[in-house]
């Protein structure tokens, strides 16, 4: 029987090519940044940037840094602030001690979260946000 190629190794492992894992036994300091999701079981210090991608803090995860992601899920401990374009999922076993700002929120039963929240409404391209300001601007302009 052959073996498959790399490419179907990839297709078989659902967590292959898309997620990068910092293990255990890990400890990172500095940025940390990618242009793919990141699963955390180890510790980092510093900055986290993986804009438009997933950050997960595992349950050994530990975090000492500012987060910037699409989607944030926390289910071990983080100390800083997080930015979420799409949302932030605070897990049941799950602690953050630091500032929020995102478009929705998820936060479980007996989670910590200590600090401040700000909820974004999200902004529709075609919506009346626009349709407003392009009647503001026309009404500026006008004398």
């Amino acid at each position: 029987m052959s073996q498959p190629s790399d490419s179907q190794k990839s297709q078989l492992n659902p967590n292959s090519p898309e997620r990068s894992t910092i293990g255990r036994s890990l400890v990172i300091k500095g940025e940390v940044s990618g242009t793919e999701s990141l699963y955390i079981d180890g510790r980092i210090e510093g900055t986290v940037d993986f804009s438009g991608n997933v950050v997960t803090i595992g349950s050994k995860g530990s975090v000492a840094a500012n987060i910037s992601a699409s989607e944030v899920v926390i289910l071990g401990e983080v100390q800083g602030n997080i930015q979420c374009t799409d949302r932030l999922d605070l897990r049941s076993e799950g602690s953050l001690t630091g500032d929020v700002v995102t478009q929705r929120l998820s936060v479980g039963d007996g989670s910590i979260l200590k600090g401040g929240v700000q909820v974004r409404a999200v902004e529709q391209k075609t919506g009346k946000s626009q349709q407003v300001k392009a009647k503001q601007a026309s009404a500026a302009s006008t004398p």
